[in-house]
């Protein structure tokens, strides 16, 4: 492989370390799509080590969690969740410096932020199931306490463990004395395949409005929607 010795050095740039088995590292970075363009030379993409990665960042965040806090186990799933959320890891992954090392297909380089964001997100957990493999579990580890444990704090801070409802309705209840409420403003497409398009009130004003194929989906959209606007004023 040509540019491999580009990878083993950010590789070591990046994570610190030396790969064994660099092909790991690259194919941990190889989307489905470059797969496609590229069947002659290339021979696996990263989802079996995404799959493997997944597993071994949640027990870590896991262990983590269990081993340092005592809360009960809603409280510890819902950090868990934030923690592990495709937000998270694809902004662990860029801090990482992994985008330009990506390799895409010509069509997903052009794709939308939330397409990327999720391609970035599987690329890490595909590199820590490629770090698992090479160096086993503590080196793995290692780079999820320093790029997403590390974050932790910042979580517990501003509430983002909480869903978009509950955190609008901390935030509306002590900014405004308001609860927030919602109302369907429309429903459109098929039985079977229904969209709902949500508002959200607070103290009679619209402060968001989001769109799902769930009335819950839909709020909790809306309610996204509606924080953005707290954090502005």
């Amino acid at each position: 492989m040509h540019d491999l010795q580009k990878y083993i050095d950010f590789a070591k740039e990046s994570l610190g370390i030396t790969f064994d088995q660099p092909e790991l590292f690259v194919t941990a970075l190889t989307h489905r799509s470059y797969l496609n363009e590229h069947r002659s030379t290339v021979k696996e993409h990263n989802e079996r080590l995404e799959f493997l990665g997944d597993a071994v960042l949640e027990l870590v965040v896991t262990e983590y969690l269990y081993t340092n806090y005592s809360e009960p186990e809603g409280i510890l799933t819902n950090w868990r969740s934030a923690l592990v959320r495709t937000e998270s890891i694809s902004a662990a992954a860029s801090a990482l410096g992994f985008e330009p090392y990506l390799r895409l297909s010509r069509g997903e380089k052009r794709g939308t932020d939330r397409a990327r964001a999720q391609i970035l997100a599987n690329s890490f957990e595909a590199v820590v199931g490629a770090v698992y493999i090479d160096k086993g579990y503590e080196a793995a580890k290692e780079i999820i306490d320093r790029t997403i444990l590390s974050t932790f704090a910042k979580i517990l801070e501003t509430g983002s463990w909480l869903d978009p409802k509950s955190r609008l309705q901390e935030i509306a209840q002590s900014e405004t004395g308001h609860t927030p409420s919602y109302k369907v403003l429309e429903e459109s497409g098929p039985d079977h395949d229904k969209v709902f398009t949500v508002g959200v009130y607070v103290d009679t004003k619209l402060y968001g409005k989001g769109s799902g194929p769930s009335k819950q989906s839909a709020q909790q959209a809306a309610a996204e929607k509606a924080l953005k606007k707290f954090d502005k004023s």
